[in-house]
């Protein structure tokens, strides 16, 4: 009983980051509610992880997996780009300027309501997985620390971050196939792109520290792109 339990608690630490998380950033503890989402990131890996394990995966367990998201990755992104939108924003007149930011709750959703009803994503993501976004979202106020004056004109930037929240949404839901760290086999043929994004990823967190966590969003979908090319030119050169 006690074994079967322990990836579900972890699942509710992970919703218990987001939900402290969500206090912190209405309070504008905007970096408290980062270090929370990392905190989640971990236990949203591990849940999984030991579920497959112990053998005990569920129903419910996967259900309660994607409520925890939903607060923690879906929810609480929102509310920091909220929060990052209401500094942008220079009066009281503009306010209703910030509102677009929950598309991101929105489409977050509908997001993990596909991923458990999408029997293509056993072996890849359709759309960009929510704790991804999540984790380019929390980027921001961490990147702000640094007191940059060009990063935080781009960061606090009314329009840049409209367009975020709307570029993001789309990327949740669009119908293209990315990389999912699940490997069958340790071989390097049809994990070449695996093995070279976790690579570069290494690289560019040693290199670039926090500014490294935009950049690996954007290499992990381009090289989903070129993962998905390279699976198709395989196929048609296989009939």
């Amino acid at each position: 009983m006690i074994r079967r339990n322990i990836p579900n608690a972890l699942t509710c630490a992970n919703l218990l980051c987001g939900c402290i998380g969500v206090v912190e950033a209405f309070h504008n503890n905007l970096v408290i509610s980062c270090i929370l989402i990392g905190a989640a990131l971990i236990f949203d890996f591990f849940d999984g992880f030991l579920a497959r394990l112990l053998k005990v995966s569920s129903a419910i367990g996967k259900d309660l997996d994607s409520l925890a998201d939903m607060v923690t990755f879906g929810l609480l992104p929102a509310i920091i780009v909220y929060q990052l939108l209401m500094q942008s924003i220079p009066d009281l007149l503009g306010i209703w300027k910030a509102y677009p930011a929950f598309i991101i709750a929105i489409f977050s959703a509908l997001r993990l309501a596909k991923f458990n009803n999408d029997p293509r994503q056993s072996d890849s993501f359709i759309g960009l997985p929510t704790p991804a976004n999540a984790m380019l979202i929390a980027s921001l106020p961490v990147i702000l620390l640094t007191e940059d004056p060009f990063w935080k004109d781009i960061i606090v930037n009314t329009t840049n971050l409209l367009i975020l929240s709307v570029v993001m949404s789309f990327m949740l839901v669009m119908e293209m196939p990315l990389i999912a760290l699940k490997f069958k086999h340790f071989g390097w043929q049809g994990n070449e792109f695996r093995f070279l994004l976790i690579a570069s990823t290494v690289i560019l967190i040693l290199t670039l520290k926090i500014l490294a966590v935009p950049a690996i969003i954007i290499l992990y979908i381009l090289l989903s792109v070129a993962d998905n090319v390279t699976k198709k030119n395989r196929s048609i050169g296989n009939i």
